[in-house]
């Protein structure tokens, strides 16, 4: 019998010890499971298991099948010395041979490793030192709080490559000149290789250190193969320079440095470019104030604001960034909210009301107290979430990754076919079919390919955050372009989501008693349309009556009772359920509801005794958002609580044909579900609590950002601004990110395709060798830079004017 093993799982939800006595029941059920131990204390579950017979994740699915969660870290490390996406891929492999990893997602473009593990089997400390040991740098950062460890690291790794890149040029640029154009004169060969020994083993250590790392773990990479190539010119010109009688008088230093040089052009290019790719980080980690000024002891005084503590008091002066989330308690003003939601007006702002850490104070002074501080604040949360999208992998992503791993290895082979054909087959001498050989090896760097999909990703979810819409993750934006029903929820999302009286009728009480009745009965619930009778009432300066006794009926109102007196407050189904006659008020309820009000029935004893009539305002946004999907061939439906002839009258108000009325919020999920039978694929559209589980059903959850933070939670794109032209604005970014990377991997393919066998000689002796080494090198180069600058092109589109 194979081994046993032992696995600690950190289990999160438990609020007693019989919930640890359920989960080891779970556990010890599921076959290959030998112990189970689960410690409440310490919210752990210690499992021995067999693991020829049940793998660790099946363990964790138990107890998540179970009603629980499991806690898993998840950690972001900056990278050094990457040099393409193989080694990427190399450090990606290291890490997942880990005892503990859930997933690592390596990067290229953005330079960072997302790995998601389990904290009781591996730290963050060992993941990094298992990068260090594959042979990369480890750049450690402050956290996001820290603006300049990210800006400093990618200027060091710009300058870096610039001037290694100059050094190469300024040392090739004589080399060639002697090569090419001074005639043969004594040690000449000797000169060329001084000239070149520092370019071969200075600027281009990086290439052999690179190679001996991938070696090292039984891996190809761009740098393998500029090693080879490079190594090839210069040792044997190195050969024909001491001993020319043996190997000959020919030498190709020229070839081994214009190549280090070209494609350290490319990858200082590459730098400058990758780093555009992430301004959109850099300019909110930007917006971070550096200092606060908190009230403490009766004084002001000045502190960093990552010394800001929830409940300080803080002065905000004109001009000044707010340093924290928090609300107004004092002074009024207008704030520049632009770099977190997208919305380009100023929000007023006044006691009581919340003010966002990073955005601007325009006019006013104001005093707030802090309720969320460091990472814990908007903005914080807002950077963590763009990080983790862009260091994401779309499921495109895969047929790169799929082509990278066996394309250096191919290549490898292919230069040594190429070399064998020319030198035995078409008898060509030693050097020609070297040079054919090197070019092959230089050209087919599969870099292109790899940076096709990450670098438009990271510039898709960075342009949706400055438009303040925030996408989780290249697998979300790849989805969502394929979306062909939007379903929105009503209350909240396609309206405001403040209910206001608008009528009260009453038949045998007059007005004022029916809303007394209505607002007794709602004190105690907590209901949206429950505060709107409340706050009415109050306004009206109407008694309400503390119940003795107060129910409430998920779907149809409320029961109350007062002085030993039976109130109901509810709709149709409650009245049929109580056996309460409305027959006749169906008039006056149908007249209202065409109107598209919601209207509450009041009861008395038993007996109808009035109408309350409620109006939510449609945003202003909701019409032209209808109309915009529709536009791009996108089906539309709404999914709301409420009746169906009110459903009806707000669907045909905003545009929307298909209304699925008087649905329970536990249904939401299974309409969801009923159209993805269909063959559908659906993007949910809500922002309350209840809408949580159809977020998290629909192929694209997208909550509106005034929703609540379990929306949020739930969903895969979040609206920071309640404009639904945003839904509109997430789609069609997603449509061009994803044109943009078919553009990149067609022309990547396009250019390999292409490249190798022209490297390899096919035109010759046609149009002579069109691609040299130097010139392979040069073309490879450019190949990466075109791919990074086409994607940087979304940055230029202007998804808000075009909806």
């Amino acid at each position: 019998m194979p081994d046993k093993k032992k696995v600690i799982i950190s289990v999160e939800g438990m609020s007693c010890a019989t919930c640890a006595q359920t989960i080891e029941k779970a556990l010890k059920k599921r076959e290959g499971v030998e112990a189970a131990s689960v410690n409440f204390a310490t919210e752990k579950a210690v499992v021995e298991y067999d693991p020829a017979r049940i793998e660790a994740e099946d363990l964790e699915k138990a107890i998540i099948d179970t009603g629980y969660g499991v806690k898993r870290a998840k950690e972001v490390i900056r990278i050094g010395g990457m040099t393409c996406t193989n080694c990427a891929r190399t450090i990606e492999r290291a890490l997942k041979r880990e005892e503990g990893i859930y997933s690592a997602h390596v990067n290229f473009a953005t330079e960072k490793a997302v790995v998601e593990f389990n904290p009781d089997l591996v730290t963050a400390s060992r993941l990094k030192q298992v990068i260090r040991d594959t042979g990369y740098e480890v750049i450690e950062e402050e956290g996001i709080e820290e603006v300049e460890g990210e800006k400093r690291a990618r200027e060091a790794e710009v300058t870096k490559e610039k001037y290694l890149f100059l050094f190469s040029l300024s040392l090739s640029i004589p080399i060639l000149v002697i090569s090419m154009f001074i005639g043969d004169f004594p040690y000449k060969s000797l000169l060329l290789f001084i000239l070149t020994t520092p370019v071969q083993f200075i600027a281009g250590y990086g290439f052999y250190k690179g190679a001996y790392g991938a070696l090292k773990n039984r891996s190809a990479d761009m740098n393998l193969l500029v090693a080879l190539g490079t190594s090839a010119a210069y040792f044997y010109s190195t050969a024909a320079t001491f001993f020319p009688d043996i190997v000959g008088h020919e030498v190709y230093f020229e070839t081994a440095a214009l190549l280090i040089t070209f494609i350290l052009l490319g990858r200082y290019l590459e730098a400058v470019a990758k780093g555009k790719t992430s301004e959109a980080v850099r300019k909110l980690l930007e917006i971070k104030p550096a200092f606060a000024t908190v009230l403490r002891d009766g004084k002001e005084i000045t502190v960093p604001a990552d010394e800001v503590m929830v409940g300080d008091v803080i002065r905000v002066r004109p001009g000044e960034r707010i340093p924290a989330d928090g609300v107004v308690i004092e002074g009024y003003s207008s704030v520049d909210e632009s770099m977190i939601t997208g919305e380009p007006i100023p929000v007023e702002k006044r006691a009581g009301e919340e003010v966002i850490g990073g955005t601007i104070n325009k006019t006013g002074s104001f005093l707030f107290e802090a309720k969320r501080v460091g990472k814990d604040t908007t903005l914080s949360q807002i950077i963590r979430l763009v990080e983790e999208a862009q260091g994401s992998k779309a499921p495109i992503q895969r047929f790169a990754d799929r082509v990278a791993s066996f394309f250096v290895p191919a290549v490898v082979g292919i230069s040594l076919v190429s070399f064998l054909v020319w030198y035995l087959v078409a008898g060509m001498d030693f050097l020609f079919s070297l040079i054919i050989s090197i070019a092959v090896l230089v050209i087919a760097c599969p870099c292109a390919l790899g940076l096709a999909t990450p670098t438009a990703v990271m510039v898709g979810t960075g342009k949706g955050a400055e438009n303040g819409i925030l996408i989780k993750g290249g697998e979300v934006l790849e989805r969502a372009h394929k979306v062909d029903t939007v379903v929105f929820d009503k209350t909240g999302t396609l309206t405001e989501g403040e209910p206001e009286v608008v009528d009260i009728l009453g038949f045998d009480h007059d007005e004022r008693e029916v809303l007394g009745l209505a607002a007794s009965a709602e004190i105690r619930s907590e209901h949206p349309l429950a505060d709107a009778i409340i706050k009415h009432a109050k306004s009206e300066g109407v008694e309400i009556k503390e119940p003795e006794r107060f129910e409430a009926l998920p779907g149809m109102g409320v029961k109350a009772e007062i002085q030993e007196e039976e109130i109901l407050l509810g709709n149709r189904r409650l009245m049929k359920e109580m056996n309460v006659d409305i027959s006749g008020l169906e008039g006056s309820i149908s007249r209202l509801e065409e109107e598209g009000k919601t209207v509450m029935i009041v009861a008395f004893k038993r007996r109808a005794t009035g109408l309350l009539a409620l109006s939510d305002r449609l945003k202003a946004s909701a019409g032209d958002a209808v109309l915009e999907l529709k536009k791009r061939g996108i089906d539309i439906m709404m999914l709301t609580g409420d009746n169906e002839r009110t459903a009806k009258a707000i669907g045909r108000e905003v545009g929307i044909d298909r209304v699925i009325a008087e649905v329970l919020p536990q249904r939401k999920a299974e309409e969801v579900k009923k159209l993805q039978k269909e063959g559908r694929v659906v993007a949910f559209v809500g922002d309350g609590i209840n809408d949580a589980p159809a977020l998290v059903e629909a192929d694209i959850g997208i909550a509106i950002g005034a929703g609540s933070d379990v929306a949020l939670e739930s969903a895969d794109i979040i609206l920071m601004r309640s404009d639904l032209r945003d839904v509109v604005a997430s789609i069609e970014l997603s449509r061009r990110t994803m044109r943009k990377i078919r553009e990149n991997m067609f022309w990547a393919l396009v250019y390999n395709s292409l490249g190798i066998p022209i490297a390899a000689g096919v035109l010759y002796p046609s149009m002579g060798l069109l691609l040299r080494p130097e010139i392979a090198a040069f073309a490879m180069a450019m190949s990466s830079v075109s791919v990074v600058s086409n994607s940087l092109l979304l940055k230029r589109v202007k998804i808000k004017q075009e909806v």
